[in-house]
């Protein structure tokens, strides 16, 4: 683990002319803001810029409810990335870097939408509580088996919730309620930003679908 933005940009300036367009700007953008992550010290900013970068790679909305096409072209993408992932990097990072702050994230309620549905009227109590103890059951599994693509889906489905929280102004900026979170997502995304990036990079003639937002210029 350990990869960061000038190893990859480095490498990106090398074989960048014999990328698919679709890919090159989609690293190209990824790159960009996993830069400005890194010179950034404050962990709300931080997180968001890494998310951004993340999503430049994706390129595609999430959602966490269930049965929404995003959500199975999402899990999709990951179950990609992971069969590509020759050098191991996604499961390092699941099972031996940060197991403990992926358990600790997905036991955290302030996290799952759903508790914020509840919150919001929108749930009772008897329906957040339920949705959380099945969706924990589901991590519960992945963790058992080992299936590090859904595992990751479901880690990525919270830090989403978080992502909201804060691009949305639900939450104060460098607020004592949500450091641990903000600490552990700023912590796990550090890493899998790079990882996915890197991995993308060793795949260039996989097909990653047209970026979003094409360049267009006036």
């Amino acid at each position: 683990m350990g990869i960061d933005y000038n190893t990859l940009k480095n490498r990106q300036r090398q074989e960048r002319d014999n990328y698919p367009d679709n890919l090159g700007l989609r690293v190209h953008r990824a790159l960009s803001w996993l830069n400005r992550a890194e010179q950034e010290a404050d962990p709300d900013s931080r997180f968001i810029f890494l998310w951004i970068a993340f999503n430049a790679a994706y390129a595609t909305d999430i959602d966490d409810r269930e049965g929404l096409s995003e959500q199975r072209t999402f899990n999709a993408f990951l179950k990609k990335l992971h069969d590509l992932d020759t050098g191991a990097r996604l499961n390092d990072l699941v099972w031996t870097a940060y197991p403990n702050a992926i358990r600790v994230l997905l036991d955290n309620p302030y996290v799952f939408s759903c508790f914020w549905d509840y919150q919001k009227g929108q749930k009772t109590e008897d329906q957040w509580k339920h949705s959380f103890d099945a969706a924990k059951k589901a991590a519960n599994i992945a963790l058992a088996k080992q299936d590090t693509p859904r595992l990751l889906a479901i880690v990525l489905s919270r830090i989403y919730t978080l992502r909201n929280q804060l691009v949305h102004g639900g939450a104060t900026w460098n607020s004592s309620v949500n450091r641990d979170q903000i600490r552990d997502c700023v912590n796990l995304m550090g890493e899998l930003v790079p990882a996915v990036i890197e991995i993308m990079m060793d795949s260039p003639n996989t097909l990653w679908g047209e970026a979003s937002y094409p360049v267009v210029r006036g």
